[in-house]
C-alpha cells in the first residue's frame, strides 16, 4: 500500500482515514477499541476526531471521541503507528468556540490530556472565524508548534478565499501554513470542491481529506426507501440524498460493484480516492465488518469506464 504525504507536511498517511466522530456515539468503547484495531492492524494510520465529538449525542458533553482514543492508545501501545488528527473551533458548548489564540491554546491542552499524548500530528481550524483575523489564529499553532505539542496544521469546511487568505497571511509572516483541508467530498457532494477548492489545493499542494467520504452512508446503499433512514443514528442525515438523483447514483454504484463483485460502498470510496489531489477520504463504520469492508476499497482501482459511469450518474 503507498503512503501519500499530508501536503507538505513530511507526515506520510495510508490513503483511508478512520473517522472518529462515531466513538462515544453510535460505538461504544469496546467496540470503539476493536474497530481501531482492526483499522491499525491492516496497515492503516490516519485517525482522524475533534473536540466536539460527539456533543450532539445525549448526554455528552464533546470530547468523548478524543477521551475513547486516548484510552486505546494508552491499552494498545499503538501511538507510534498512528497519525492523530484532531480539530478545534467548533462549539463546544460551555467550552467556548473560535479560533482566538486563548481558545486554541486552551483547547490544545485539553485535547492533548484526553488524547494521553504529548502531540497533535494534525491540528485542525475545524470551520471558519470571522472573529478572529488569520494572523492571530496562524501565530496560535505557530507557538503550539514550537512548543512540541503540535506537529502540522489544516483547515476544516474552509471555503476559497478563506484558505487563499490564509495562505497569503503564513507566506507574508513566515507562518505555518495549512497543509490540509477537510472538505465535504463524496460522489453526491462534488459541486462545492470541485468549482473551486480543488484546483487551488492541487495548486497550493495541500492534501486533501474529505470527510463524510460515504455521504453519512448513503452510498453504501442502505438507504434507497424513507422507511431505511430509521434503521440508524445516521439515517436523518442520509434523507437530503434520497432524490432522483441519489437513486440514479446508487444505481450506478450497484452496477459498477456487481461487475467487480464488490460493495457499492466499496466502489464509492475507490472513486474518492481516484481523485485528482485527494490524500485520504474519512470514513467510519459501527462494526469490523463495516471497518474491513472500507479498507478494501484502498486496494483495488476502478477502470476508465467505471470511473466514467459514476461521473456521469453525479453530475
Amino acid at each position: 500500500m503507498q503512503l501519500r504525504p499530508l501536503g507538505r507536511s513530511g507526515i506520510p498517511v495510508a490513503p483511508l482515514a478512520f473517522g472518529g466522530n462515531v466513538f462515544g456515539w453510535t460505538a461504544d468503547e469496546a467496540t470503539s477499541f476493536r474497530l481501531l484495531d482492526t483499522f491499525v492492524d491492516a496497515g492503516f494510520n490516519l485517525i482522524d476526531t475533534a473536540d466536539m465529538y460527539s456533543n450532539w449525542a445525549p448526554g455528552n458533553k464533546g470530547g468523548e471521541s478524543e477521551a475513547i482514543i486516548g484510552r486505546w492508545l494508552a491499552r494498545s501501545g499503538k501511538r507510534d503507528r498512528v497519525v492523530i488528527a484532531t480539530k478545534v473551533g467548533h462549539d463546544m458548548k460551555e467550552g467556548g468556540k473560535g479560533l482566538s489564540r486563548a481558545h486554541i491554546l486552551a483547547s490544545a491542552d485539553r485535547s492533548l490530556a484526553r488524547l494521553g499524548t504529548d502531540r497533535i500530528d494534525l491540528y485542525q481550524s475545524h470551520l471558519e472565524d470571522p472573529g478572529a483575523t488569520h494572523e492571530e489564529t496562524l501565530s496560535a499553532y505557530a507557538e503550539l508548534i514550537a512548543a512540541g505539542k503540535v506537529r502540522a496544521i489544516g483547515a476544516s469546511n474552509f471555503g476559497p478565499k478563506a484558505l487563499r487568505d490564509a495562505l497569503a497571511v503564513s507566506k507574508r509572516l513566515g507562518l505555518p501554513r495549512y497543509e490540509t483541508l477537510q472538505p465535504l467530498y463524496n460522489l453526491c457532494d462534488r459541486e462545492a470542491f470541485e468549482a473551486e477548492l480543488g484546483a487551488l489545493c492541487r495548486e497550493e499542494g495541500i492534501g486533501v481529506i474529505p470527510y463524510f467520504a460515504l455521504a453519512s452512508g448513503f452510498l453504501t446503499g442502505k438507504y434507497r426507501t424513507e422507511a431505511d433512514l430509521a434503521q440508524s443514528a445516521r439515517g436523518r442525515r442520509a434523507k437530503s440524498y434520497l432524490n432522483p438523483r441519489g437513486l440514479r447514483i446508487l444505481a450506478a454504484l450497484d452496477e459498477v460493484a456487481a461487475g467487480l463483485g464488490a460493495t457499492p460502498g466499496k466502489v464509492a470510496i475507490a472513486w474518492l480516492m481516484a481523485q485528482p489531489g485527494i490524500t485520504a477520504p474519512i470514513a467510519s463504520g459501527r462494526t469490523v465488518e463495516q471497518v474491513r469492508d472500507l479498507l478494501d476499497a484502498a486496494r483495488f482501482s476502478l477502470d476508465a469506464a467505471a470511473m466514467e459511469k459514476l461521473a456521469l450518474a453525479s453530475a
